[in-house]
This record gives structure tokens, sequence and C-alpha cells, in this order.
């Protein structure tokens, strides 16, 4: 990160910070605005530079990524490959992966940019954090370092159960931030993405790559860079990520790179033999040999059956949208504070008794805030199935104009698995009509919502039985229930169009 040139005193501080927060270009929409402070987030190939900007709209920091095209007739023959790679960028949303926003290119005469937004993590790395506890002569908590590495692994166990799989590629202590909540995120997930797409002699600039940086040549396997290397990489440097977290640091000898030697001897110095056992598991050369990510999760070290406290949470979580706001406090006030919530009764000894005074309203706000926020993730008991990445739902430019066919547009074929089912039925006043809402949680959190007005006809009430029955009844083995509900509502509407009923 840059640093401009201080004055002393007051006035200097003030100049400086100003000087920092000026604006030097804003997103053709106007929401993002760029600034002159630059940021580190995690080299990336080809991303020239990395500065601080606002997002107008949600009143927080972000980074103003930017990847220049020296030769804009090789940005041409690989403009529709960018294009496919960011939409896809966007479609990624998991709590414990660093958020990217927004994209656009930008051509002008002399170059052209691809200017790219994600989210703006402050508080720094994990190697920064790791730096400062060792240096206050303190040791790694065994409960941090646990739920460091399950929300670590939760990430990579999503971006490697997409359809394609996503191979990160660059996952070192540098690339993982930690905020003050100990909220984990992995950075640069488009870095092995970038690495496919740019080649360096369309790329401005010198390509900034990890893998060249000796202090971080150990973080990548032994066969990464061949053509055989697949999510197996992402687990060795996994392994290397969790063994620092839990000696501090790996000895390296000078400004040379870590070798052999001294992660040999870091992982025989945890005194734990299942942590032991756990991170050489992940370091095993031949990359058939070591777990998935999703194998990780339930291994002994980590593996916990979870508190029905933080079931009930993520189930209160999940279902927000059908309950009322600030539920959680209007439930609090209404109890009684000595009122028996639970009760243990032994017939040798004396029962124990629960009273809602137990129980602090701050905290359990705080706990739930916690589980939202993803340091909490129950992918211990997720399945293995694959998430296909979702169809890009956002445009690529700020600015495109909509053109209305005459004909409708083929449908989609809906493959995403529908979670939750809410349904709903108004009359009007004068009861001539009853509106039919259908609202699908999907899991991959891009949610549906269908609707229909349903006539007092015979067709239409088949329909609104049909519809509710099919979602009802359906609703936890169907992976395609969207397409039935849609496809039910069309031929509804065909219906009473060809009948001359107007909707």
């Amino acid at each position: 990160m840059s640093v401009p040139e201080r004055k002393s005193g007051s006035e200097g501080k003030e100049e400086e910070s100003e000087d920092e927060s000026e604006i030097l270009e804003e997103s053709p929409c106007g929401r993002w605005q760029k600034r002159k402070e630059q940021v580190s987030q995690g080299n990336v190939p080809g991303v020239e530079s990395a500065s601080l900007a606002m997002d107008t709209e949600e009143g927080v920091e972000v980074v103003w990524n930017e990847v220049l095209f020296s030769d804009k007739k090789v940005f041409k023959a690989q403009e529709e490959k960018i294009k496919e790679m960011f939409e896809n960028l966007m479609q990624v949303e998991h709590p414990n992966i660093v958020k990217f926003h927004k994209y656009w290119l930008d051509m002008k005469e002399s170059q052209a940019r691809v200017i790219f937004i994600t989210e703006y993590m402050s508080s720094g790395s994990l190697k920064q954090f790791l730096k400062k506890t060792k240096k206050n002569h303190k040791t790694m908590n065994v409960k941090a370092w646990k739920r460091w590495c399950t929300q670590i692994l939760s990430a990579l166990s999503y971006l490697h159960s997409c359809d394609p799989p996503i191979i990160h590629g660059n996952l070192t202590c540098d690339t993982i931030f930690i905020q003050h909540n100990g909220l984990i995120k992995i950075g640069s997930v488009w870095h092995r993405l970038f690495v496919n797409v740019f080649p360096d002699a369309s790329v401005h600039g010198k390509a900034r790559q990890h893998r060249d940086e000796q202090r971080n040549l150990h973080f990548f396997a032994p066969e990464y860079g061949s053509s055989e290397d697949d999510y197996a990489i992402d687990i060795f440097s996994f392994g290397i990520c969790a063994l620092e977290m839990a000696v501090l640091e790996i000895q390296a000898n000078g400004d040379t790179a870590v070798s052999k030697e001294a992660i040999i001897n870091a992982g025989q110095s945890l005194e734990d033999p299942p942590m032991r056992e756990f991170t050489q598991s992940c370091l095993r050369h031949e990359a058939k040999l070591r777990p998935t990510a999703h194998d990780l999760l339930f291994h002994r070290v980590l593996f916990e059956v979870h508190s029905l406290k933080l079931l009930a949470a993520h189930c209160l979580i999940n279902n927000q949208y059908l309950l009322p706001e600030n539920c959680v406090e209007e439930k609090t006030k209404s109890f009684d504070p000595n009122a028996v919530m639970a009760e243990i009764k032994h017939d040798d000894r004396q029962g124990v008794q629960l009273k809602y005074s137990h129980v602090s309203p701050l905290e359990l706000d705080k706990f739930l805030e916690d589980v939202k926020n993803g340091i909490y993730p129950l992918m211990n008991f997720a399945s293995s199935r694959l998430h296909p990445v979702p169809r890009a739902l956002s445009l690529s430019q700020e600015h495109v104009e909509t053109v209305k066919t005459p004909t409708p547009e083929p449908q989609e074929t809906e493959t995403r698995k529908v979670v939750q089912i809410h349904c709903n039925l108004e009359s009007n006043e004068e009861g001539t009509k009853t509106h039919l809402s259908l609202f699908l949680k999907m899991d991959d959190k891009l949610h549906r919502q269908l609707s229909c007005d349903i006539l007092p006809s015979d067709t239409s009430r088949d329909l609104a039985s049909e519809l509710v029955h099919y979602a009802f009844i359906n609703e936890e083995d169907s992976e395609k229930v969207a397409v039935f509900l849609e496809d039910a509502i069309h031929r509804h509407r065909v219906r009473a169009l060809t009948s001359g009923t107007t909707q």
C-alpha cells in the first residue's frame, strides 16, 4: 500500500487524509468512486492496480481493481471469454469467500481496461494476524484454529463442488483474511481463472504471481502447473495454511523459500497427534491420496455434533423472510424473566432449572449475527452434491438497452434445487379472482417468485390444486419443481387466452 509523504502536526494529517480520499474516477452508473489510496488484497495475474473505492449506495469501502490491455486487438479476441469468466465470478456467493460485486469494460483509443469491484477486507490478512500473535509471545488457541479451518474448508468445499469445479490455485496466508469478529474469508478466488484467460503477452505490465515469490513457494503442491493438477492443489495449500496457523510461522532461512525439512519439523512439533495427522494427510506427495475438503470437515479433529442452539439459529436465519422484523427482540421482551424455560429432573439429586433470565438478549443477537455472517457453518452435514454454477442473472454492462421481441423467448431449463416453498393466496374484495404467489427459495440463494390470477372456473381451481399439491408434496425431493410450477402457470395462461378470458 502506497503511503504519501507525511507532514508534521494535525495539518499534515488532514492534508494526507484529504489527498487519499480524493475521487479519481467514477463508474458509469456513479455508484463506485475510485480513490487515490492503493491496497493489497492478494496479488492476481494481470491486475495492474487495486485502489480503495466507495460504494455510494451501501456506504462501505470496496476495492477497485483494473486489468489493462495495451493491445486492443488481443482484447477484442478475448472479450467474450473475459465476459463469461466475470459473469461466473459474480455468481460465486459464500459467507467465507470475498465477494465479487461488479465489473465493466472500458474501451479507449490507446488501451482497453477491465474494471471489477470486490469486497474490501479492512482487518488485514491471516499472515499479518499470525505475525502479531507471535510478536506478543502468544500461542494459537486450539478452538480458534479449529474454527478457522472449518471456515476455510467450508469455502473450498463450496468451490470444489461447483459444476464445473472452481480451483483456487493461490491459497496462502496472504490471500486469507480475518475480520475483527473472527470471520474468515478467502480472497483471490479469481486467480486461477485469470491465469487461464489472460495470456502474459496481452496484459499491460508484469504479471505479479505469488508462485514466483520465494517466500510463498511452499504453499504450492509438487504438481502445481502441470496438466494433471486439480482441486488437490488447494488441499495441499490448505495443509500448509493449517500448519502455519498452528505454529504461527514456518521458519525459513533468510529470504529463501521454506524448505521441506522446515515443513516436516513444524509438523512434528504439533503435540496433538490427531492434529498432526490432519495436516500431514493434506501434504501427501501423491495428489490422489489427499482427502477432499468435504472429507476433511468430517475429520475427528474438526467434526462435532452441533448444539441444538446452533441448529436452531441456522433454522431461524434460513427462514428469516417468513418472520416479522425484530421477532427475536419482541419475543424476549414478552417472556417473564423468572419463568422456567426448561428443566432437568433427577431422582437422586436436585434438578436443574433453566430460566429465561439465564439467556442474555444481547448475547443471543450477537450469536445470530455471527451465524448469519458464516462464522459457524454447518458444512459438516452438507452433502457432496454438485452445485451448478448459476446462470448469469446480472448484466455485464452498466447500461444495456432492453429490446422487446414480438415472439416469446425460449425458456431455460431450471435445474437448481428448491430448498423451501412459500405459498400465498389472496382474494380481491369482490371475490371475483384470487392471486396466487409462490416464493421459491433456491439452493444458490438466487430465489424466484411465480404468480398468476386464479379465476373461479374449473380449470383455474384445477390449476390451484395442482400447483399447491405438487409444490408441498414434492418440496423435499424434487430437483425441478420450479420447472413444473412455471409450466403449470404458463399452461393456465394459454388456456385462459384461448378461451377469451383476460388475465
